[in-house]
This record gives C-alpha cells, sequence and structure tokens, in this order.
C-alpha cells in the first residue's frame, strides 16, 4: 500500500505541509498519491537512526547481512504486479521494461549476498611478525576492509528499481555493512515507497536495527542538501546528471570532514566506426544502431550520443542508411515531461549550432511527451572547434561526425570528456592498423566495445561502468557488479593485535575459509 509517507527508520512519518504528486507522462495526468516531503526534524531521525544503527550493523556476520539481502530480494517479489502497475504509471516504460528492471534489481542483491556470504571480499591481508629482525623486529599486521558508515543514495530518474531504492548502490552498501538512507526520486515515489515497504520488512524478518534503512520524499534539492552535509553521514551514492551529480561532489568537498561522493552523470558513448567494417557491412551496422538510440526513448546513461567515421562514400551510405531507418522506429514515451522539455531544448539547441545538418528529424506529429528522434551531422573540424556539441542529449539523438583523416578522429577522441563507454566497430584484423586509436580511446572511457552497442549494462564482477570525470567523479571504481562494494569500505590495519580480539577473516586458523594473502602468498589455508 502507498502512503505517500516517509520511512524514518521502521516507522512512517509525515510531519510537514509541503506535499506533491508523482506524473503518468504516457495518460500526461497526475497520479493520485499525495507524498508528505520531509521535514528538516525527520532527515535529522533518519540520519541519527542510521548512525545508531551502524554500531550494530557494521560488526554484523557475512551470513546476517546475505539473509537480509535475499530477504528483499523476496519481499520485492512479493510485491507482484503492483509494483509493475506502480511503476509504469509513473515512468510511461512498459511492463516488460518493469519487469527485467525488477529481475535485475533481485540478482543485484543476491549476487552481493552471495558475495558477503563468501567473505572474500574484505581484501584480508596478513604480514606476520618477526619478533628477531635485525635492525628492528617486524610487527604483526594484518589489514582488511571495514564499512565507511551511514550512506545516502539518491535515486534515479530513468531507473525506478536497479538505481533507486534498493538498487545497486543500496545493495552494495548493505553488503559492505552500511546503513542507508535514501532520498527518493520524486518522479516515481510510489515505487519507491514499495520497494521501501519491501525493505523494511525483510529488515523486521532478519532482526537488523532500527535505523538500518530509511526513505525519504522531497521534490526539492534541499532535502538532499541537508543529507550530504550531515556529519554523520560518510558518503553518497548518486546517478544522474552532470549538474546534480557536481552539486553535490561540492557539498561533500566543502564539510569540515568531507566524505566521497560516488556519482555516475552523464556521457555521450563515443562509437567509431572504421572504413572496411562500413564497406562490408554499413547497412547492418546503421540498423543495428538506429536500434541502440532509440532503446528506452534514448533514455540510458550508455546511448550512442556520437558515431565518428572517416569522410567518404561508405560513411555518408552509413549515414543515410542510419536516417532511414530511425524514421522507421514508432516514437515513444519519455518519463517525465521535465525530461521531454529538457530533450527537446537540448536537441533544438544542437541543431541551432553553426554548420550542423540534420540527417533525419521525424516531422510526423506525436503523442504528448513522446520523443521525436533525431540525426543530426557534422564535420569533424566543426565538431572540435565547438564543444557544446559535445555535450549529451538525454533522448534519443546522435551526432554523426565525419573526421577528414585518421589523425583528426584520435584528435577528436583525445579531447573528449571522460565517458561511460567507447565502441570501435571494425572488420577482421582492422583493428591492428589503429593502436594508437584504441589507445586514445582508453584513456576516455570505462569500457571499450568492440563489434557491439553500447547499451546494455551486464551484472558481473568483470563490469566497469564508470569512467573518467565527468562520466563519474572517480574512475577507479564501478557503479555496477560486486566489486561496487569497495565504495562504500576503507582499508583498515591491526597491528600486533591479540588473536582473540581480531575479526575472524584474520585470525590465524581462517575459521570462515577465505581467501587471504598471507606473507605475499594467496591461500585459504
Amino acid at each position: 500500500m502507498i502512503t505517500g509517507k516517509n520511512y524514518i527508520g521502521n516507522q512512517l512519518s509525515a510531519k510537514g505541509d509541503k506535499t506533491f504528486k508523482t506524473f503518468n507522462p504516457e495518460l500526461n495526468v497526475e497520479n493520485e498519491h499525495i507524498f508528505y516531503q520531509a521535514t528538516t526534524e525527520e532527515i535529522n531521525e533518519a540520519v541519527h537512526l542510521a548512525e545508531k544503527a551502524f554500531e550494530e550493523y557494521r560488526s554484523f556476520s557475512g551470513k546476517q547481512k546475505a539473509l537480509f539481502l535475499r530477504a528483499i530480494a523476496d519481499e520485492i517479489e512479493a510485491l507482484g504486479e503492483q509494483l509493475i502497475q506502480v511503476y509504469c504509471s509513473e515512468t510511461g516504460l512498459p511492463s516488460g521494461r518493469a519487469a527485467g528492471e525488477r529481475g535485475r534489481t533481485v540478482f543485484q542483491l543476491r549476487s552481493f549476498a552471495d558475495l558477503v556470504e563468501e567473505g572474500s571480499w574484505v581484501e584480508a591481508s596478513i604480514d606476520t611478525g618477526i619478533s628477531d629482525r635485525t635492525p628492528a623486529p617486524k610487527p604483526d599486521l594484518r589489514k582488511m576492509n571495514i564499512p565507511l558508515g551511514p550512506i545516502v543514495v539518491f535515486g534515479a530518474s530513468n531507473f525506478p528499481l536497479a538505481y533507486s531504492t534498493a538498487g545497486g548502490d543500496t545493495a552494495a552498501a548493505f553488503a559492505a555493512g552500511c546503513p542507508v538512507i535514501v532520498k527518493s526520486h520524486p518522479m516515481h515515489a510510489g515505487t519507491g515507497e514499495l520497494i521501501a515497504s519491501a525493505i523494511l520488512k525483510a529488515a523486521e524478518k532478519t532482526n537488523m536495527p532500527n535505523g538500518i534503512f530509511s526513505n525519504i520524499n522531497a521534490i526539492d534539492y534541499n532535502a538532499g542538501e541537508q543529507l550530504v552535509s550531515d556529519a554523520k553521514v560518510k558518503a553518497v551514492g548518486f546517478t544522474g546528471s552532470i549538474k546534480g551529480g557536481r552539486a553535490l561532489l561540492d557539498i561533500a568537498a566543502k564539510r569540515e570532514e568531507p566524505i566521497p561522493v560516488f556519482a555516475e552523470m552523464g556521457s555521450i558513448n563515443p562509437v567509431v566506426v572504421l572504413p572496411k567494417a562500413l564497406e562490408n557491412r554499413g547497412a547492418e551496422i546503421a540498423n543495428t544502431y538506429a536500434g541502440s538510440i532509440t532503446l528506452g526513448t534514448g533514455q540510458f546513461c550508455t546511448n550512442p550520443g556520437l558515431i565518428l567515421g572517416i569522410a567518404g562514400k561508405q560513411l555518408d551510405d552509413f549515414t543515410n542508411t542510419l536516417g532511414a531507418k530511425i524514421k522507421e522506429i514508432s516514437p515513444m514515451c519519455m518519463l517525465h515531461p521535465n525530461i521531454h522539455s529538457a530533450y527537446e531544448k537540448g536537441k533544438t539547441k544542437a541543431i541551432a549550432e553553426e554548420n550542423v545538418t540534420v540527417l533525419a528529424n521525424l516531422d510526423q506529429k506525436v503523442k504528448t511527451n513522446y520523443a521525436s528522434q533525431l540525426i543530426a551531422t557534422v564535420s569533424g573540424k566543426t565538431f572540435l572547434e565547438n564543444t557544446k556539441l559535445h555535450h549529451e542529449v538525454f533522448g534519443p539523438f546522435s551526432i554523426v561526425v565525419s573526421c577528414e583523416n585518421v589523425q583528426e578522429l584520435e584528435q577528436i577522441i583525445a579531447k573528449l570528456e571522460g565517458q561511460l563507454t567507447g565502441t570501435i566497430i571494425a572488420d577482421d584484423n582492422e583493428l591492428n592498423n589503429y593502436g594508437e586509436l584504441i589507445a586514445k580511446m582508453q584513456n576516455r572511457v570505462g569500457r571499450l566495445i568492440f563489434n557491439g552497442v553500447p547499451t546494455g549494462v551486464e551484472v558481473c564482477p568483470s563490469m566497469v561502468h564508470g569512467g573518467p570525470y565527468p562520466a563519474s567523479t572517480d574512475s577507479r571504481f564501478t557503479a555496477v557488479g560486486v566489486n561496487s562494494i569497495k565504495r562504500w569500505v576503507r582499508p583498515f590495519s591491526y597491528q600486533n593485535w591479540p588473536q582473540e580480539l581480531l575479526p575472524v577473516e584474520l585470525q590465524d586458523g581462517n575459521p570462515l575459509g577465505i581467501n587471504r594473502v598471507v606473507n605475499g602468498k594467496l591461500t585459504n589455508a
């Protein structure tokens, strides 16, 4: 049931008088439920409870945390069709997408459960002491990862489940041993409350401390600023725009005790199509990329917003086919009128720039809040000189850049901002002649794709979903996969500590049987 209230720990609360509703972009009407914006008092209480919960939860075993994570997954599945219906009513996305994202969300939770139950993720390292070493004795040192403390997670507009209330950030934080306060995204507050109720049911069933989780409603920026500024909060997770992520990063940096903000932000995900590939299968590639550009109405952080090739007949044929294929795809609804408005403004500004040519624009009348996909073209020289064209247009939009030669192509790649992904489309052995291009691309992205599309982010340990700024605020970490747990921990060493007082992960007997590095050798002995 949706109440519209905030979850402050395990209690529903609605002390404020400021309210809002979510919006159904498909029907172009407000949804019925009223949501209460959290007050300063409620936010303070949520943070206080999280700090108290951390004192207990930080020492919970991997098995206890795994039980909690699996219970959350079970409770989300138990929400059944109600979750799908609310999700669709708040996003305009189809039920198949909702079901798929729910599946990914529970998979992430269970993956982290498996990780912490096994236990080796703590990266235990032991260097035993040598008391008779000269000229000075060697101390006994033992290191492992420990949780940071209460984490604030901001829900994402474009992924109401997988990147929001119980998404990857929250699952990773719980796995690390950190309580979580979610600042729910106001565009899907109903979806967020249903998931919050599932988390708290799981917390009750598995005897988690009150304050392990809170869910905060807010339609303005004040709540987020208050949360990030609070001294009890120790890190932040964010998925969204560069403007939003940068604002949080600046707030966190100005604190008396600065804290890390792990923000995954904008990306245009450059795609390079090499000459032989264009010559041999240009039409096939164009068809594939028409689908990728419009997938999910272009509302993915990995949408291919930039396609680059060497000028010539093959590239011209490719762009013409891409334009024709784009026009064949039916327009789809965007997440919210505000997002639709921003898309229209963004693409209008881009095509108004000097020397930009519209290759394909869906000029038919579309329903309210539906996006008209657009492909533009520009020369490499113009693209290099006009950095306004380097900015993301969030939606089904892409620019094809015609480069004079390989050198100009490499120069463009080198001058791009940091990106989540880069893609190179090539034929057999063609890559062998482009080592410098590959090196420059690697320097600009977090994931390099060969003969594929950037849309689609596999949840697995080898995935890197991050990249040089502004793709993310710290390119050393991923926001997807079990290794994202490393954002919410810090390394900690015990020196000459009594055996019986050491965490079990660092005791000589290795009671958990985990993999550890002992005196430079990996072992589970």
